[in-house]
Order: structure tokens, then C-alpha cells, then sequence
């Protein structure tokens, strides 16, 4: 049955029974070096057996003095442990009473002992800060506190020997141990009664010739508090010298970064790092450089050297079937060798077994440089003295430090190297930007005009001739077409280039998308005389893969375009033939102007017209090869242009997946659906 758990301070209670006290401050350290002070002055006594009450916050903090109180349980049947549980603390009398407390009791916020004899008393009871309290909960029931964050746990309470205080105490936590365990009555009352506890004068019952005459040695008390400073000196030496080296990481991080801020080269900034960091640590050879999880070497470009150690500058570093190579991208984390002459990693390798006996290496660290989680580079130390290296945990953290500078370092350099791309085509994108506003305000205004006049002229000549009237309509649709086409180039490159268009291959004839297109051709300039159109499509050409409709528009535009610069008496020429690489490579020839051969990379450029934007004989925007592009990419094809220079003709190229076998004329037939980009 659980008990109701009491909310009231032992400290409190006590205050307000004595209010001539005044509580001090001290920290976890003085109170055990006070507690442990009290307890030795009990095992120290031959004769007395006192009356001990002990209070612990916590079963862990029992758990660590649980063996001194089965000591004292041997000079004393009067011996009360109070705690609240957390694995195995329950209430038992095996060694000496324990009484287990609700968790939610103030007793779990306090520490009390109380040591009272016949001839001397003393009490400590605390009451812990709560902003210590709070720290301390946030730690896991089954892990003890760190030792510096137990240490500076605060509390405030009294630490006295005035007996008539210390039997106020014993009295308080004897009313609080009958609420857990009444069936200690007759037992506490033994107590009460031999010491006086609860009596109206508590102040003092001894006689007084025999106050001080105890057989108690006081030295064990005297050595227990000396060594307690003892031991805090040693703490606050060993806290300097961590400083020490903490001060000395962080004077060569700044180092580093102030080299860093003052360079974007990586080539600057990593002969810095090397440089600082093997003078630092006193290293026969500190290496940096470049290394991905996959590369099988690298080259040395960075470098320090002690006086006397062989240079590796320009030399390869094999990394391929380099073990500690392979231990490091692995573990995604530093590794070292205190004497490569025994070490397992390098004696059955013998790729490491040459490089340690040519470069003399002895001692050996190897430290990853990542950013986000990839690898950048590798921070090496070569130590090649006979004697071996005596490596300390300020070693790695310096040098992970290091590492991690020089990850940030190189992200720096390469997202500025990245930012002066990004200006380029920035700058590529304001002259693209310069071209489509030249572009539309010269094909959007000609064709507006031209409607406007026609149209006004209609509504404002009613007895126009009849031939004239349809001259003027014929001459506004026109111009209209040629504004949607416009516009419709513009649509569909945009929705190509973000991603937006969905692909729906199929098998496919090239035969029958050929033929779609040159009907969509012919019915364009179904008033215009065209050169001549021959097809070159054999008929066991392997069946293809590709989104139809899109297939249809390469053609319409790549034979568009050749209409475009080819005269009425010359000849345009479409081809299909597979090539090596599994794929169908189809060609769309001409006789006409031609291409100089400095203009082959460019011609599929957005806006791109051979005679400028704005003179030019044959119209369009410069956007129907860009789109070309976009198209054959999406299905993982390729396009490209040759031509032998100007006047004689061009070839334009580009390929696409094929099926393997021959084709079926019943097999496949290219959809009817329209398009939301196909001509209409």
C-alpha cells in the first residue's frame, strides 16, 4: 500500500522550531567530506554506540556509501538509512534499518545525517538548491551525475555539533521514519529514551566533567577533511592544465580561421593549416590534401616537414588499397598507429608496409576532413623517430579541430568558385534577357501592326472589294499564327526546362512519327514551294522508345528549319540508322546556307539566330533548336550539328533509344492524341 507522501522540509521544520539558525551554503564536495568526517568519527569510538540517522536523496547515492554503514552497523544497533528507491531499496533490517521513502517526499530534495552519542552530538541537514534540483533530474535514474556537475550541486541547511540541535533533527526524522515504518516504534523509542530525544530541555543531560572526556581520536576526522583538500587541489591542477590545453586548441583554430578569412584560395589556406598544425604538435610530417571515398590516389600538394624527413610534395599517395584509408571512410572518423612496425593494419598489408619503410614512418595519425557528411580531404601526422609517438586526447581533438576548419574552409572556397559561376550565368541570363525583349518587341509588335491595319481597314471600308477584304483577313490570320507560335516556343521551352512536362514513352516506328511531321510541314507552307523532302528509313530499323508527340516536334522543327535556309531547288534529307552505342541516330540534311564551324556549339543556345535577333531573312525566334534540345535530353538522347562551313549545307544529328529487334509494321502506331505543345 503506498503511503501518502509528506511535502514538508526537514530543514523547514526545523527553522521554524529553532529560529536562531542561520543556514550557510555549501557545496556537494563539503558535505561529503562533512559526512564522511562524522561517519569516521563513529568508527573511530571503542566504546559508544551512537544513534546514526542517514538520509540520501537517491538510491544511486546510497548505493555509494552503502558499505560504510555496514561498518558502522558493527558499533551500533541503532543505525536508520533512508532513501527513495530506484531498483532494489526496499524497507529491510538486515545490517541495520532501511527505510524507503516515496519519491515525491521532500526527503528527496534533502540530506541529513545525525550522529548523537552520550558525550557529543552533531547533525548536518540541507535542503539542495532547486536549480540544481532541476539539473540533476534531467539526468537518466540508472547513470550517476559527472563528477564536476556533482560536485557543484548547491545546498543550503546547517552543519552543527550543538546537541541540543542535533536532537531536534533526530527527532524529526524519527517521527518521519515511523510514518514508513511504524513497526519500528518500541525500537525508536529505545532511542528516545537512552539519548533524551523529545525531552522539553533538550539543550543538555551529560554531566559535564564528562562532556569532552571521550576515548574518541580526533585524527581520523583532522586526515579525512586534509584529504579532502588534498584531492580538490589535485582537481583544480588537473582543471588548469585542461584549459591550459583547451586555450592552447583554441589560439590555433583562430590561427586557421584568421588565415582562412583572409584567403578564398584552398591552395593558401591548406599549406596554413598543414604548417600550423605540424609545428603545433611537433609532427615529422603533417599532410592535407583532397581525397573522396572512391578515389583510388591522391596527389600531395600540402606539406610540413621537420629538418631531416623526406619531402612527398607532387608525389602520388595511393589510397585504393590503402587499409587505414578504407578504416577512415568507413568509421567516418580519425584512427591512429602507435608503432607501425607492429600494428596488424599495416604487417599484412604490403602497399603500407612499402610506404612506411620508404618514408620512415613510426607513428601514424589519420584524420577525415567532411563537410555534411562527405568526405573532402584527409589530415595525415607522420611521426618517424625511433621512439614511438606518445599520443594524448588533446592530440585528436586538435587535430579533428583542424579538420573541421578546413572542411568549412574548402565549402567556403567551393561556394565561391560556385557564386563566380553563378555571376557568369547570371550575366548570360541578362543577355538572354536583352534578346527576348528585342525578340518579342520585334515579333509581337510587326504582327500586331500589320492585324491592326488590317482590321481597321475592314471596319472602316465596308465597300472594300471583296478580293481585297479577304487579301486584308488572309494577312491578319497569318500574322495571328505567327503570334501563337510565338508564344507557343515560349510555353514550351519554359515547361521543358523546369521540369514540368511529363514524358509517356512507347514503342514506336520512326517510319510513322516521320511522316506525322512532314505533314504537319507540308500543311504550313501548303502555299510556299519547298526544296525537295527525301526520306532514308530502312525498313528493319529496330523499333524505338520515345514520347511520340515529342518526337513529332523534334522532326517538324529540325525540318522547319532546314526549309528555312534551304532553296526551292536544293534537297533536304532525313535518315534513320542505329549506331554502336544502341541507340537510332537520325539526320535531317540540307543543301542550304550552311554553318560555320565556330557556330556548331551555340546554335542550340535560346534566342540564338546566325544574323542577329533582329536581321535576319528567315523568320522564328532562335527557340526551336533550344527546344530540340530539351526534348532529345528528356529521353536521354543526344544532338549535335556538323556542316562544312558556309554555303554548304548542314546536318543535324541526334539519337534516341531503341528496341532491340526488328520492327513490325502491326507492332506499334503512333497515338492520335494532341499535345499540349504540338502545333495544331
Amino acid at each position: 500500500m503506498k503511503l501518502m507522501s509528506i511535502a514538508t522540509s526537514v530543514l523547514s521544520e526545523l527553522l521554524q522550531a529553532l529560529p536562531h539558525l542561520r543556514p550557510q551554503i555549501y557545496f556537494k564536495a563539503s558535505l561529503t567530506a562533512l559526512s564522511h568526517a562524522m561517519e569516521d568519527q563513529v568508527l573511530a569510538a571503542t566504546l559508544e554506540q551512537p544513534l546514526v540517522i542517514a538520509s540520501f536523496q537517491r538510491e544511486r547515492f546510497y548505493r555509494q556509501e552503502a558499505h560504510r554503514y555496514q561498518r558502522l552497523a558493527q558499533r551500533s544497533n541503532q543505525i536508520y538509512v533512508l532513501s527513495a528507491p530506484e531498483t532494489d531499496f526496499t524497507n529491510s533490517s538486515e545490517y541495520y534499518e532501511k527505510i524507503a521513502f516515496e519519491t515525491d517526499d521532500a526527503l528527496s530534495q534533502e540530506w541529513h545525517l545525525v550522529v548523537i552519542a552520550q558525550n557529543y552530538a552533531t547533525c548536518l541537514v540541507c535542503r539542495e538548491n532547486m536549480g540544481s534540483v532541476a539539473k540533476n533530474q534531467q539526468l537518466p535514474a540508472e547513470i550517476s551525475p559527472s563528477l564536476d556537475m556533482d560536485t557543484a550541486r548547491r545546498f543550503e541547511g546547517i552543519w552543527t555539533a550543538e546537541r541540543g540541535v542535533s536532537l531536534k533533527v533526530a527527532e524529526l526524522l524519527l517521527n518521519r521514519i515511523l510514518v514508513y515504518r511504524p513497526e519500528l516504534v518500541d525500537k525508536i523509542q529505545q532511542a528516545r529514551l537512552r539519548f533524551g530525544i523529545g525531552e522539553n530541555n533538550n539543550e543538555t543531560k551529560v554531566d559535564q566533567n564528562n562532556e569532552y572526556a571521550c576515548d574518541i581520536d580526533t585524527d581520523p576526522f583532522v586526515q579525512r577533511l586534509v584529504t579532502y583538500l588534498q584531492a580538490s587541489q589535485y582537481k583544480l591542477h588537473k582543471a588548469y592544465r585542461a584549459i591550459a590545453a583547451q586555450a592552447r586548441k583554441e589560439r590555433l583554430v583562430n590561427t586557421i580561421s584568421t588565415a582562412i578569412r583572409r584567403s578564398l584560395d584552398p591552395h593558401e589556406i591548406l599549406q596554413v593549416a598543414t604548417q600550423e598544425l605540424g609545428q603545433n604538435l611537433e609532427a615529422s610530417r603533417c599532410l592535407i590534401y583532397r581525397a573522396q571515398e572512391t578515389d583510388a590516389k591522391a596527389i600531395i600538394e600540402h606539406e610540413f616537414l621537420s629538418p631531416g624527413i623526406s619531402s612527398l610534395r607532387g608525389k602520388t599517395w595511393p589510397l585504393e588499397k590503402n587499409l587505414l584509408f578504407k578504416e577512415v571512410v568507413l568509421q567516418s572518423q580519425g584512427i591512429y598507429v602507435t608503432d607501425t612496425r607492429t600494428d596488424v593494419r599495416i604487417t599484412t598489408s604490403r602497399e603500407l608496409e612499402e610506404l612506411v619503410k620508404k618514408y620512415g614512418i613510426r607513428s601514424w595519425l589519420m584524420e577525415p576532413v567532411f563537410f555534411q557528411g562527405r568526405l573532402l580531404g584527409i589530415v595525415e601526422l607522420h611521426y618517424c623517430n625511433e621512439t614511438l609517438h606518445d599520443w594524448q586526447a588533446g592530440d585528436f581533438d586538435l587535430a579533428e579541430a583542424i579538420a573541421i576548419q578546413v572542411g568549412a574552409a574548402l565549402i567556403q572556397a567551393e561556394a565561391y568558385a560556385n557564386l563566380e559561376d553563378l555571376n557568369k550565368q547570371l550575366e548570360a541570363l541578362d543577355r538572354t534577357r536583352s534578346n527576348l525583349i528585342a525578340i518579342t518587341g520585334h515579333e509581337l509588335r510587326t504582327p500586331l501592326s500589320t492585324i491592326q491595319v488590317c482590321l481597321e481597314s475592314l471596319a472602316s471600308e465596308p465597300d472594300m472589294p471583296s478580293e481585297l477584304q479577304q487579301v486584308m483577313l488572309s494577312t491578319a490570320l497569318s500574322d495571328s499564327e505567327r503570334m501563337r507560335k510565338l508564344i507557343q516556343d515560349f510555353l514550351t521551352l519554359s515547361n521543358l526546362e523546369s521540369g514540368r512536362v511529363e514524358w509517356h514513352p512507347e514503342s514506336l516506328t520512326l517510319q510513322e512519327c516521320v511522316d506525322l511531321s512532314l505533314s504537319r510541314i507540308r500543311t504550313r507552307f501548303a502555299s510556299e514551294k519547298l526544296a525537295k523532302i527525301v526520306t532514308q528509313i530502312p525498313k528493319n530499323l529496330p523499333l524505338i522508345k520515345a514520347d511520340g508527340d515529342w518526337l513529332v516536334e523534334v522532326l517538324a522543327k529540325l525540318v522547319d528549319n532546314a526549309c528555312k535556309f534551304t532553296p526551292t531547288d536544293g534537297q533536304i534529307t532525313i535518315k534513320g540508322e542505329r549506331n554502336r552505342n544502341k541507340m537510332v541516330e537520325v539526320t535531317v540534311a540540307d543543301t542550304g546556307r550552311g554553318i560555320e564551324p565556330h557556330l556548331l556549339e551555340i546554335v542550340f543556345d535560346r534566342f540564338y539566330q546566325e544574323e542577329g535577333a533582329l536581321r535576319r531573312t528567315a523568320g522564328g525566334t532562335g527557340l526551336g533548336l533550344a527546344i530540340c534540345r530539351q526534348i532529345v535530353n528528356g529521353w536521354g538522347g543526344e544532338i549535335w550539328a556538323t556542316s562544312k562551313g558556309k554555303n554548304q549545307g548542314s546536318q543535324f544529328h541526334f539519337t534516341i533509344p531503341m528496341i532491340q529487334g526488328i520492327i513490325d509494321q502491326k507492332s506499334s502506331k503512333v497515338k492520335s492524341k494532341k499535345s499540349l505543345y504540338s502545333s495544331k
